[in-house]
C-alpha cells in the first residue's frame, strides 16, 4: 500500500498578494530602502491632497480672516507657517491645496492616456496592415516633439490658456494625455506583435475565438504587465508638466485653485529681493514628490528584472557561500553540507549522499 503524499505548496495569504506589499517582500538592502523611501514619500502626498481641505489653515485664494488682511510677502510667523505670498496668498495653504491639484492632473491625465494608448496599441499590433503604418506614423510624429511644446500647444488649443478649476484640470490632463498616448501606444504594440505569435493565440484562433476574445482575454492580459512601471514614471512627468504650464502661465487661475508652477512663477522677483519662503516651499513640494514617484517607478522596474528579482530567495537559499576552486572536469563545489561538511571528513557520492570518511 502506497504511502505517497501529495506535498501542497503553502498558499499565499491575501496582504502578500497585493501588489506593493509582493514587491516589497521581493526587494532587499538598498533596493527595499529605496522602495520605502518612495512609497512614504508618495503616500504622504497622496494623503495631503485627499484631506488637504481639512489641515490647510486657509483656503488657496483667501486673502483675509477675522483680524483683517493677510498682508503681502509677510516672513513665516504663528499665523502664517510659510509666510505669505506676493499676492498676499498663505503659503502653507497654497502648498496643500495644490497637492489636490496634481492629484487631479495626474488621475485624470495618466487614465486617460492609458486607455487610449492600450487601445490603439492593441489594435495597431494585432491587426496590422496600413492600419499599424498610420498609427505608428502619427504617435511618432508625436513623440517627437517637446512635450511641454506640445502641453502648451494644447493647453492654449483646448482653453486658451487659462480657466476655472474643472477646466484647467482638464486641460492640463489632456494636453499632458497627447504626451503620454505614444509611450502607452509603443509598449503595447510591441508586446502585442509578441505575443500574438505564440502558440496558445494561433490555438484559439484554431478553435474559432473572435477577434475581440483573442484580443482582450489573451493578448491584452499578458501585454500590460509593465504598464504600473510606465504609470509611475509618467505620474512624476505629469507632475513636471503641469508645474511647467503653470510657471509659464498657461496653468489654472490663482483664484480657481492652488497650482505650484504658478507659485513659483510670481516667486521670481522675490528671490532676488530676499524674500525665499514664496518659492522655496512650492520647488521643495515638486521636488519631493516627483522624488517619491520615482523612487517607486525605478524600484518597481528593478523588480521587473528577473535577474533581480529573484536575489532575496537565491540568498536565503544559498546560506553560507562556499568557497570554490576549478579543477580539471569541472568545479569542485562545497556541497550541501558546506565547509563544514568538507571540514569534517563528509563527502558526497554522485547522487548527493553523505558518505562519512
Amino acid at each position: 500500500m502506497s504511502t505517497d503524499t501529495v506535498i501542497q505548496p503553502p498558499r499565499r495569504r491575501l496582504r502578500d498578494r497585493l501588489p506593493v506589499v509582493h514587491q516589497l517582500r521581493q526587494s532587499v538592502g538598498l533596493q527595499r530602502g529605496m522602495l520605502v523611501a518612495g512609497l512614504v514619500l508618495t503616500g504622504l502626498f497622496v494623503l495631503v491632497a485627499i484631506f488637504a481641505p481639512l489641515i490647510a489653515p486657509f483656503g488657496f485664494a483667501q486673502l483675509r480672516d477675522l483680524e483683517g488682511p493677510f498682508g503681502s510677502q509677510q516672513p513665516p510667523s504663528a499665523d502664517h507657517l510659510f509666510g505669505t505670498t506676493v499676492g498676499g496668498y498663505d503659503v502653507l495653504s497654497r502648498v496643500l491645496w495644490g497637492a489636490q491639484t496634481a492629484l487631479y492632473v495626474i488621475v485624470i491625465a495618466v487614465i486617460l492616456s492609458l486607455f487610449a494608448g492600450v487601445l490603439l496599441g492593441l489594435v495597431s499590433g494585432y491587426f496590422g496592415g496600413w492600419l499599424d503604418r498610420v498609427l505608428v506614423v502619427v504617435c511618432d510624429a508625436i513623440y517627437a516633439f517637446p512635450s511641454l511644446l506640445l502641453a502648451i500647444v494644447m493647453a492654449i488649443v483646448i482653453s486658451g490658456g487659462q480657466s476655472n478649476l474643472w477646466g484647467g484640470v482638464f486641460a492640463a490632463a489632456i494636453s499632458i494625455t497627447v504626451v503620454f498616448i505614444p509611450q502607452y501606444f509603443r509598449v503595447i504594440r510591441a508586446e502585442t506583435v509578441r505575443i500574438k505569435a505564440e502558440a496558445y493565440v494561433e490555438s484559439a484562433k484554431v478553435l474559432g475565438a473572435s477577434n475581440g476574445r483573442v484580443m482582450f482575454r489573451h493578448v491584452l492580459r499578458n501585454a500590460t504587465r509593465t504598464l504600473p512601471l510606465i504609470f509611475t514614471l509618467n505620474a512624476s512627468e505629469a507632475i513636471l508638466t503641469l508645474a511647467g504650464l503653470g510657471f509659464l502661465g498657461f496653468g489654472i487661475e490663482p483664484t480657481a485653485a492652488a497650482e505650484w508652477g504658478y507659485d513659483l512663477n510670481k516667486a521670481l522677483s522675490d528671490v532676488s529681493s530676499g524674500i525665499w519662503w514664496t518659492a522655496l516651499y512650492p520647488g521643495l513640494a515638486i521636488v519631493l514628490v516627483v522624488l517619491g514617484i520615482t523612487l517607486v517607478g525605478e524600484s518597481l522596474n528593478d523588480l521587473a528584472d528577473p535577474r533581480l528579482r529573484g536575489r532575496r530567495r537565491v540568498a536565503q537559499a544559498s546560506g553560507t557561500v562556499a568557497e570554490t576552486s576549478v579543477v580539471p572536469g569541472g568545479t569542485l563545489t562545497a556541497g550541501p553540507g558546506g565547509l563544514g561538511g568538507l571540514e569534517d571528513g563528509e563527502s558526497f557520492d554522485e547522487h548527493g549522499i553523505g558518505v562519512r570518511s
